[in-house]
């Protein structure tokens, strides 16, 4: 007669199924949105402040200036 070996599986008692564990990672998910999407919307508030005043028109003037000596056209 021969003998067979059953191979056991590893217990999962210790560790949280993976539904638990996306479940529990949903609401951190939608708070990230939220933090970007108010970073993003202050940072382009204040680059419009700044580039729509007189200091923009002054970036942007010598910024163009020095492009075009680099380019050795101005």
């Amino acid at each position: 007669m021969t003998r067979t070996t059953r191979t056991t599986r590893p217990s999962r008692t210790n560790r949280p199924s993976r539904t638990s564990r996306r479940r529990r990672d949903d609401g951190i998910t939608t708070a990230e949105y939220a933090v970007g999407t108010a970073a993003g919307a202050g940072l382009a508030g204040l680059l419009y402040k700044l580039l729509s005043g007189g200091f923009g028109d002054r970036l942007l003037k010598t910024l163009f200036d020095h492009v075009l000596g680099l380019l050795g056209i101005g």
